[in-house]
């Protein structure tokens, strides 16, 4: 009997355990109120759009941007002067060759011991972006610096010679140029300065020679210097161009060796920097990448468009960054800032009142809280341009209307000097004769001159052209006579490329001189 009870009570507690859980989760009715279950969006799908999304409405999709950004961001091939072969610092592209001469020098296996190797031209790579359709494209300095021959390819297969316009080392922008018959794909600039830290970015290029690669991440920080611009080869910061603007953007977008001016973009696809450098302990991507503030590259380009070189106003003044100790050392009421150490006689700031130990917090209203953030808002001026300056001295605040001054110490637009005409076809110091037909047939040549000595000369005291080597062109024009020649070189401006190969050497060789 005492057994069945036992089972009597199991069986009701069971019942009433099953009826409490049931009544707890919701399945049944408390008085009047019913519970049901819906999606926590509660959208219909079929009313969301894609079609243009926007940080507010897709904020993991990078799709709308990548589709819109990536026919705009082209390849380029840089065959450089081997004597300018410089470190890519993680960011250009280097050849084979460049990778095993760090570890063994010129002495590299299979070459003879230690015969010592003349300099080549070497090719690098990099990335770059339209910025209209009549083929401007802006990029980075490093990525064209030495450039004998640029070459651009947009798309999988459209190949273009580019034309250099001009270039900022102090920024690290260049611009070139290329003609298409058709208008091209181009991105528009967005206002680098409403960036925010946090927000979603794409960074667009052609890492390791990759065709057009896309990565995302978020903006880490504004305003980063990290003294990579104008620096000494042996990268040593003191001696770094004191003219150099950084205020990078960065961000942890994945960027690796050939992305360099590349585009980085929001969500919208609009440009908001160019991709120039990142920190790294292997040269490779170890996450975080920098970027030059879209602002910034617009002022530079429009410049190099417009007069050929940057006009860069100044204020005249040599400034400190506060941080704390700084403010402790120096007794200042605030911890930021720009502190104006001393003024250059004549100057921009000196004629507006500005004063040794005056703070610089604000240009324009835009907040000044460290270097880079002064630097960067003056780069973005020109000569004769007036910008107004926020200070404090002796604790109140004033403000200054400065009116910027050029390096010479004028309010003038400057213009890039045309090169002079070639100094003559004498002045090279080489001598030529045409090319034989059998010799044309047997190397399958159209033309040609042939080096059959070289004296005193800009040949020889510029390359290592040696006599045999059989001219084919200069520049782009070919050469067929030693008439040719002498037009093609009498006529040029700048920097002459010659091209063309040895008879018992297979492939191309390129040599540069400047003429005049």
């Amino acid at each position: 009997m005492n057994r069945i009870t036992s089972v009597v009570l199991a069986s009701v507690l069971s019942c009433l355990l099953t009826l409490s859980i049931f009544y707890f989760a919701g399945f049944t009715s408390k008085g009047d109120a019913t519970y049901r279950i819906e999606h926590s969006d509660a959208v219909n799908a079929s009313r969301t759009n894609y079609a243009a999304p926007s940080a507010e409405t897709a904020p993991f999709d990078f799709t709308f941007a990548a589709e819109k950004v990536a026919p705009a961001v082209v390849f380029i091939r840089n065959t450089m002067d081997g004597r300018g072969r410089q470190a890519s610092n993680g960011q250009g592209g280097a050849s084979p060759e460049d990778f095993f001469r760090q570890f063994f020098g010129d002495q590299m296996p299979g070459r003879g011991g230690s015969q010592r190797q003349e300099p080549r031209p070497s090719v690098g790579a990099g990335s770059g972006v339209l910025i209209s359709a009549d083929g401007y494209i802006v990029t980075n300095n490093h990525v064209i610096d030495n450039a004998l021959d640029l070459e651009v390819r947009v798309g999988d297969r459209d190949i273009y010679k580019a034309v250099l316009i001009g270039t900022d080392p102090t920024t690290d922008i260049a611009l070139l140029k290329i003609e298409a018959k058709e208008p091209l794909p181009f991105l528009e600039f967005a206002n680098s300065d409403q960036v925010r830290i946090g927000q979603w970015v794409a960074a667009v290029g052609n890492p390791f020679e990759l065709a057009t690669t896309v990565t995302a991440g978020i903006v880490s920080a504004k305003g980063r210097s990290i003294n990579i611009i104008g620096s000494s080869s042996n990268g040593d910061p003191r001696n770094r161009d004191r003219t150099a603007i950084e205020s990078f953007i960065q961000t942890d977008a994945a960027v690796n060796p050939g992305n360099s001016g590349g585009a980085l973009v929001n969500l919208r696809g609009e440009l908001i920097g160019i991709n120039t450098a990142i920190a790294s302990p292997t040269g490779a991507f170890a996450g975080y990448s920098f970027a030059v503030p879209g602002e910034l590259v617009r002022k530079v380009s429009d410049d190099l468009k417009e007069f050929g070189t940057v006009q860069r106003g100044f204020i005249g003044a040599s400034i400190v960054e506060i941080n704390q100790a700084y403010a402790d050392e120096k007794k200042l009421s605030i911890n930021y800032g720009v502190y104006i150490d001393s003024l250059t006689e004549g100057s921009s700031a000196k004629q507006a009142g500005l004063r040794s130990g005056d703070i610089i917090t604000a240009i324009d209203g835009s907040s000044v809280r460290t270097s880079p953030d002064l630097l960067e808002q003056v780069g973005r001026h020109r000569p004769g341009d007036v910008v107004e300056l926020t200070y404090l001295r002796n604790g109140k605040r004033d403000n200054a209307k400065v009116t910027l001054k050029g390096a010479d110490g004028s309010t003038s637009r400057v213009r890039r000097a045309e090169p002079t005409a070639a100094a003559g076809f004498s002045s090279l110091g080489i001598k030529v004769e045409p090319l034989e037909a059998s010799v044309q047939r047997r190397l399958n040549l159209e033309g040609g001159v042939k080096v059959t000595s070289l004296t005193a000369g800009r040949v020889a005291s510029q390359t290592d052209m040696a006599p045999g080597f059989i001219i084919t062109k200069v520049g782009d024009r070919r050469i067929s006579s030693v008439d040719d020649l002498r037009k093609a070189i009498e006529g040029a401006k700048g920097i002459v490329v010659i091209r063309g190969r040895y008879e018992s050497m297979p492939g191309e060789k390129i040599y540069a001189f400047d003429p005049s």
